[in-house]
């Protein structure tokens, strides 16, 4: 009988998964926001998570900061520079891609 119980759970959990509230992700069709504002607030966001790793890390050589505060500001630093790095490649890959097509 627990077969059928945990079935049921996967189930709810893959729906919860598929609906958009779930994913933090907006549907297209809602009003009041396009690309434009989506890529500046991913910027401002990408550039206060930097601002935050480089203030934990100066708070630690003060001696200020619990180490392992820091550490987590510092790896999401990292990792959102590597996805800013990544996002600036795939835009110039597109670019180039669009440059070399025949007119």
């Amino acid at each position: 009988m627990a077969i059928p119980a945990a079935a049921a759970a996967a189930y709810r959990a893959a729906a919860q998964i598929a609906t958009p509230t779930a994913t933090g992700i907006a549907p297209a069709d809602i009003q009041g926001g396009n690309f434009s504002d989506f890529l500046s607030g991913a910027i401002k966001d990408s550039i206060g998570t930097m601002r935050q790793g480089e203030h934990a890390a100066s708070q630690q050589v003060q001696g200020k900061a619990n180490l392992v505060e820091v550490v987590q500001s510092v790896n999401a630093a990292e990792l959102t520079l590597d996805t800013v790095v990544a996002v600036r490649d795939k835009v110039v890959a597109a670019y180039q891609s669009i440059m070399n097509m025949p007119i």
